[in-house]
C-alpha cells in the first residue's frame, strides 16, 4: 500500500515557499532525527533552488545515538549544506542556528542586510515547538497532529535575524513505499491517509529486525530469548494486544487499538531510541523508487501508443 497524502493547503504552502524564497538568504530543513532522510522533502529542494540549507535532526533525543552521527557525515558531505542536531526541548537552540546560517551566508548580517531565513519541515516534525523555544513566545501553534500550522508566519530572532516560518509540508508522490510508512508511523501524515493496523506492522518487522531487545523490554511478552525477532508481525501484534488487555469478544485482539499502542510508543519514544534508517537503506529504497517510476512511466506512454486509434485517410499505398 502506497501512503500518500497532499491536502489543499499544502499546495498553497508550496506556493507561498516559491515566492518567498526569492528574497531568502539560508534555508532551514528540521528534519526527524528517527528518519533523517524520509522526512527531507524533494519538492523543497527544487523550491529553493540552490540556496544554502542549514540540515536541523530535530528530536535527537529520541533517535539511535549511533546512527545520528552517520547522518550528520552523510548531509555535511553535500554541497551547500550544513546539518545538526538538535532536541525541540533544548533551551538554547537560538545561537547554534543562527550561527549555522551565518556559517552558509557570511555575507549576510547587521542592519543593513539582515539575514532572512526560512524554515521548513514536514508536519508534526517539531518545527513550531523549537520556534516557540527560539523567540520565547508560543508564536507557532503545536500539536500531535499533521498538519497544525497553516499560516506562514514571520519571527523576528535578533534585530538582523528574520524567519519566516511556514507550514508543514509533504510533497505530491512519496515515492519510496518505506519512507511513506516511516512517516506516517512518525505522526507527519493525516490519520485518513493511512491504515493504522498496516503502519503499526510495518514498524514491527522494521523493529523486530534491528530493535528486537527494546520490543521485549518494554511488552514483557516471556517469550524465550530472541524470539521477538523470529514472530510474524501478525502474530507478534497479536501478542502485545493481550498482553496490553486490548481485547474484544470471544478472546479475540483488538489490532486496532494494540496498532494504535505500539504507534504511540513509538512517537512518544516510550520503546526507546529508535532510528528507523540509515543513509545506505535510505539511498536504496530512493533508487528503487525512482526506477519503478521510471518502468510506470514507460509502460503508460506503452499503453497510450497502443490504445491510441489510427488516423483515417492518408496516402495511399504505392
Amino acid at each position: 500500500m502506497a501512503i500518500q497524502w497532499f491536502p489543499g493547503h499544502m499546495h498553497l504552502t508550496r506556493k507561498a515557499i516559491g515566492e518567498r524564497v526569492k528574497d531568502i538568504d539560508v534555508v532551514i530543513e528540521v528534519l526527524d532525527a528517527r528518519l533523517p532522510g524520509s522526512s527531507a522533502n524533494p519538492l523543497l529542494s527544487e523550491l529553493t533552488g540552490h540556496k544554502p540549507t542549514l540540515k536541523v535532526l530535530n528530536k535527537q533525543d529520541m533517535a539511535d545515538p549511533e546512527r545520528t552521527p552517520l547522518w550528520l557525515d552523510w548531509y555535511n558531505a553535500q554541497p551547500g549544506v550544513r546539518a545538526l542536531q538538535l532536541d525541540a526541548s533544548d533551551t538554547a537552540p537560538t545561537r547554534k542556528l543562527i550561527d549555522g546560517c551565518h556559517q552558509l551566508s557570511p555575507n549576510r548580517g547587521g542592519m543593513a542586510k539582515p539575514m532572512r531565513v526560512l524554515i521548513c519541515g514536514v508536519p508534526n516534525v517539531g518545527k513550531s515547538t523549537l520556534i516557540n523555544t527560539m523567540s520565547n513566545k508560543r508564536q507557532a501553534k503545536t500539536g500531535d497532529e499533521a498538519g497544525i500550522t497553516k499560516l506562514e508566519q514571520r519571527i523576528t530572532l535578533a534585530d538582523d535575524f528574520y524567519l519566516w516560518d511556514t507550514p508543514g509540508m509533504l510533497w505530491p508522490r512519496i515515492t519510496a513505499p518505506e519512507s511513506g510508512y516511516n512517516l506516517a508511523a512518525s505522526g507527519a501524515v493525516g490519520r485518513n491517509a493511512y491504515d493504522e493496523e498496516l503502519v503499526a506492522l510495518e514498524l514491527l518487522r522494521r523493529l523486530q529486525r534491528q530493535y528486537a531487545p527494546l520490543l521485549e523490554a518494554r511488552y514483557k511478552l516471556a517469550l524465550p530469548e530472541g524470539a521477538v525477532a523470529q514472530m510474524h508481525d501478525e502474530e507478534l501484534l497479536e501478542a502485545i494486544g493481550r498482553k496490553r488487555g486490548a481485547m474484544l469478544g470471544g478472546g479475540r485482539v483488538n489490532l486496532q487499538k494494540t496498532a494504535e499502542i505500539v504507534l504511540t510508543d513509538f512517537r512518544t519514544a516510550i520503546l526507546g531510541r529508535i532510528t528507523l534508517e540509515t543513509p545506505t537503506e535510505f539511498e536504496a529504497w530512493r533508487e528503487a523508487g525512482l526506477l519503478e517510476d521510471a518502468e510506470r512511466a514507460i509502460r503508460k506512454e506503452a499503453r497510450k501508443v497502443k490504445t491510441k486509434k489510427p488516423q483515417r485517410g492518408g496516402a495511399p499505398e504505392a
